[in-house]
């Protein structure tokens, strides 16, 4: 595959993944997931990569979740392939029996959060932040933070990012758990390498069996839960709730969801 949204360097036994769409904070669209995925897999199917790296290019953003444009277009039968196409990224990432450590500067939320979610770790400079968007652009986040967060933050916290869509500091993210560090900005690729040299020194037999053995539970409910989700989230793509939340985010203004909270009687 010929990227274009992403960038792929393998050195040293690293192999680092760079969503490389600055000027719209990385956000992401289908090619990106799809490049993405690609690239996951060539990691895992390279003997010579012991830890791959996943990042953002720039300072403002790791990642800022799905592009709202692309989303414009999106009903039942094409947010039905789109969940196919997260289906597979996830998939890669959590299945593969290296370590993906996550490289956080600025903005980490929606889709973006739910990526930093599935990989193994994250390392993230003190101007970052954490949080879900879904309610707030008439979406769900289904792929991955309704089920994995709570194990991270705890279900009450859990419910709190989900339902308010609230920004969280780098070290607001570490109090809660859903990160293991927090350093400078520039002291992060510093703290990054250094985690990858300590795993890298490891056995990678006992690593695959770890990651393994950690991810058999909530690989459980992760799957269980996916499939009838996303297809009740495909389900709501393009009807006027939806669209409100999109068209508001691109007119810059705030969703007036209100309305929709009426007597039936």
């Amino acid at each position: 595959m010929n990227y274009e949204d992403i960038l792929y360097a393998a050195v040293d036994g690293i192999a680092t993944i760079t969503i490389n769409r600055p000027e719209v904070r990385n956000a992401i669209r289908p090619r990106t997931y799809e490049e993405l995925t690609a690239a996951m897999h060539i990691a895992a199917d390279d003997p010579t990569v012991g830890v791959v790296v996943l990042t953002g290019a720039g300072d403002k953003a790791f990642c800022s979740g799905g592009d709202i444009r692309d989303q414009q277009a999106r009903v039942p039968e094409v947010g039905r392939k789109h969940m196919r196409r997260l289906f597979a990224l996830s998939s890669v990432i959590r299945m593969m029996d290296k370590p993906v450590i996550a490289k956080v500067r600025g903005y980490c939320v929606g889709g973006g959060n739910e990526i930093n979610l599935f990989c193994d770790m994250t390392i993230a400079s003190e101007d970052a932040k954490f949080g879900q968007t879904g309610p707030r652009v008439g979406s769900v986040p289904i792929w991955g933070a309704c089920q994995l967060l709570a194990r991270y933050v705890g279900e009450r916290k859990a419910r709190e990012i989900l339902y308010t869509c609230r920004l969280y500091t780098a070290q607001q993210a570490l109090d809660m758990g859903l990160i293991n560090d927090v350093v400078k900005a520039e002291d992060l690729d510093g703290a990054v390498d250094s985690l990858c040299q300590e795993i890298l020194d490891k056995s990678p037999q006992s690593i695959r069996i770890a990651k393994l053995a950690l991810n058999a539970g909530s690989d459980q409910e992760f799957y269980s839960s996916f499939f009838p989700n996303s297809e009740l989230l495909a389900s709501i793509y393009g009807n006027p709730e939806n669209m409100e939340g999109i068209t508001a985010f691109l007119e810059k203004r705030k969703p007036e969801y209100r309305k929709y909270r009426t007597s039936r009687a």
